[in-house]
């Protein structure tokens, strides 16, 4: 960190520091706020889940794999037959609503996580 500088105005203390090191104290200030939700128990992932979101790759996929279950695993937990599911990783089909919310708690994400 570079020079801090203390300045009084109108009697009011202020302190003066260059714009990289502002920016390198409001990093750290976010670090510590995201350490401490993921301390509380928030799910992160992995950076091949998020590359694969990137790509543009079928969420329900992305997570049904990052999750370690089969199609037929997944299918029976959200209550819907194993080729509805095949359908709708493979884009084929949309699902409803109602299905889609099933395969987000099955999947234990958010709805918005799967649908793109």
């Amino acid at each position: 960190m570079g020079k801090v500088q203390r300045l009084e105005i109108d009697g009011k203390a202020y302190v003066l520091l260059s714009e990289e090191d502002y920016e390198d104290l409001m990093d750290s200030l976010e670090a510590q706020a995201i350490m401490a939700r993921i301390a509380a128990g928030e799910e992160t992932w992995p950076l091949d889940v998020v590359e694969a979101k990137a790509r543009g790759e079928n969420a329900v996929r992305i997570y049904r794999t990052y999750r370690g279950l089969s199609v037929s695993e997944l299918a029976e937990a959200a209550g819907i037959s194993q080729p509805y599911l095949s359908e709708i990783e493979k884009g084929r089909k949309t699902g409803s609503v109602d299905v889609l919310k099933r395969i987000a708690a099955a999947l234990r994400v958010d709805l918005e996580d799967i649908v793109t």
